[in-house]
């Protein structure tokens, strides 16, 4: 809500001005589709965010670095909810990601939150023996201050669940 007043004859008449806040909406898309369809939809004029990672693949004779989705068949659409149907008349789009009933709505706040994770550096982690089931506080990095339960502890990686943000964190190990 955003208020703007007016100054008539001394007197000040404050007019309350409705701002139309358009939320996140997750939409899941054909498989490896995401940049295709963030590209189809961007065209159409609709704000679209997908949020790209860099990894190492190894292939056979070689690595090489290469930019993937960080959610897998996910994307963030910003667009009005009496337009969210414009949104299927882009290829590759297969619906709306639900949450008790209703389409999940991501807030502005958890989106910038995910930029600023992408465009730091990451914290160095050091870890410790742990198991499925332990309880993990992020005491440093993007989600200082974030705590979570380990549900998955392997070689290479630790699936951390947080559950205040929704989010499940993979986290790897240093190689020695």
């Amino acid at each position: 809500m955003v208020a703007a007043y007016y100054v008539t004859d001394g007197a000040k008449l404050w007019k309350a001005a409705k701002q139309k806040i358009m939320p996140w909406y997750v939409v899941y898309t054909n498989p490896k589709a995401e940049r295709k369809v963030a590209q189809r939809l961007s065209g159409m004029g609709i704000e679209v965010y997908c949020p790209l990672i860099t990894k190492v693949s190894q292939w056979s004779d070689r690595k090489k670095k290469v930019e993937v989705p960080l959610f897998t068949s996910y994307v963030f659409v910003n667009i009005d909810e009496d337009k969210r149907d414009t949104i299927f008349t882009a290829k590759g789009t297969v619906r709306y990601l639900f949450w008790l009933g209703k389409p999940a709505v991501v807030k502005d706040d958890e989106i910038a939150e995910i930029k600023k994770w992408l465009n730091t550096q990451n914290t160095e982690i050091e870890f410790e023996t742990l198991q499925e089931g332990d309880h993990l506080e992020i005491k440093e990095g993007q989600f200082k201050g974030h705590s979570g339960i380990v549900q998955q502890v392997h070689k290479n990686f630790i699936r951390l669940i947080i559950k205040s943000i929704g989010f499940v964190l993979v986290i790897k190990t240093p190689q020695e």
